[in-house]
């Protein structure tokens, strides 16, 4: 049975699950595959640190570049994270002819073309199955399972930190800061939480599936992304009044030559499939032209969910190794290239949900749906909430459109609030 031997770069949360993987299951692996998957090295600039698991001796290294110069090593697994030294050490790995696998979204979505030119040169693979969803196989599906179907549109719930808050809030009626303390305390939250409540990370991951199913690299600065940080637990519960549960929703969606990629809350049914994912879990729902609706649930994070689809990837990799295959040197396909274009967010069409703090006198109201009517604007549902919300002799007015552009709603927003008669920013959210 042929070996191939496999090195980790990063011996963290996720490598140290990578490498229990492959110790443990190294037999099972040969079996299914026909091929010997052998762990030689694992590097790491902390190697004395426990991280749980027996390693054999002489596997622990601090020196990345002895990894990508072994000549045993075929595959080098990049558990790092981040843009700076581990994309140094993926564009080293590739031009030493080594197959890539990664989990890192962030630099796939900032500098995917570069890292997927260099695989295509060198003829070898690149495997990022973890990049997305953690251990949902969502890769794998817009690669292959689905590759029979044109893609209509991808919804996505990618980051379980800012699902598991938004659940909490709804659930307890608790704001927004004492969720994410609780989160934080839970390890569900970095320290600096910036990156997932304010929508970033997620935006990555939008990126990458907008490029898998549309053959296009979106560029990560022109995505409109909103986070949940300025989130009020008051919408969280209009919404639910209404029927609908918000939830940091990234969206995916074609329009003729030009493609949709926001990260947003949006309201969502309580009847849609998305809406039942709660908690620090993850979903997509992808539509296809023959497919229709498939739904692909499970943990988007974590040491054994990411890890398990690492491994996979390492698995896939190794059996095209062992047959003198590469499959994925451009990973990202590019059929796309040249043709497909960002959709400007102002042309977006959605239902939009409208929150106003309304000045309490007769005429305000009038005067705010006139002006909204004179842009296009069309109400398709609306309630004035109880007058214990009211504030200084304002009262909240919650509004439901009807499908309308965004341009259309941002013009009818600004000349609202430069009229005089709400005390503050209207709150504006996409419906799904």
């Amino acid at each position: 049975m042929k070996e191939v031997g496999v090195g980790i770069l990063g011996f963290g949360t996720v490598g140290a699950g990578v490498a229990e993987g492959l110790l443990r299951n190294r037999q099972l692996m040969a079996e299914r595959l026909g091929v010997d998957i052998a762990l030689k090295k694992i590097a790491d600039l902390d190697i004395t640190t426990d991280r749980g698991i027996a390693v054999p001796d002489g596997v622990l290294t601090t020196d990345a570049k002895s990894v990508i110069e072994d000549p045993e090593i075929k595959i080098v697994v990049e558990t790092i994270g981040g843009t700076g030294i581990a994309k140094t050490f993926v564009l080293a790995a590739l031009n030493a002819g080594k197959a890539v696998v990664t989990a890192n979204k962030k630099l796939l979505a900032e500098y995917g073309v570069e890292i997927f030119e260099t695989a295509a040169k060198n003829n070898v693979d690149i495997y990022f199955g973890a990049s997305v969803g953690g251990g949902i196989p969502i890769i794998r599906v817009l690669r292959e399972g689905l590759a029979g179907n044109q893609i209509e549109s991808i919804h996505g719930i990618l980051n379980g930190t800012c699902n598991y808050i938004l659940t909490r809030m709804e659930n307890e009626g608790l704001p927004f800061n004492d969720v994410l303390a609780d989160a934080q305390k839970l390890g569900y939250a970095e320290a600096d939480p910036s990156l997932d409540i304010d929508g970033f990370d997620t935006a990555h991951k939008a990126c990458i599936l907008a490029s898998l199913a549309y053959g296009f690299q979106p560029g990560f600065k022109d995505v409109q992304v909103e986070g949940i940080r300025n989130l009020s637990g008051m919408d969280v519960s209009y919404a639910a009044d209404f029927g609908y549960r918000i939830k940091l929703l990234a969206k995916v969606a074609k329009y003729g030559e030009s493609v949709e990629v926001s990260v947003q809350p949006t309201l969502v049914p309580f009847t849609h499939m998305l809406a039942s994912v709660n908690g620090v879990f993850n979903a997509a729902m992808v539509r296809g032209d023959m497919s229709d609706d498939t739904l692909y649930y499970g943990r988007g994070a974590g040491r054994a969910p990411t890890a398990s689809t690492v491994v996979g990837d390492i698995g896939d990799i190794a059996r095209n190794i062992a047959h003198g295959e590469t499959r994925y040197t451009r990973a990202v396909p590019v059929y796309g290239e040249g043709k497909m274009k960002l959709l400007n967010p102002g042309d977006v069409v959605s239902r939009f949900y409208i929150r106003f703090m309304v000045c309490d006198k007769a005429g305000s109201l009038g005067k705010m749906t006139t002006i909204l009517g004179n842009h296009g604007v069309s109400i398709m549902a609306a309630t004035q909430k109880d007058m214990n919300s009211e504030s200084d002799g304002f009262v909240p007015v919650v509004m439901l459109t009807h499908p309308s552009k965004a341009s259309a709603i941002e013009e009818a927003l600004k000349e609202i609030s430069e009229s005089g008669i709400i005390a503050e920013k209207p709150v504006r959210l996409k419906m799904i």
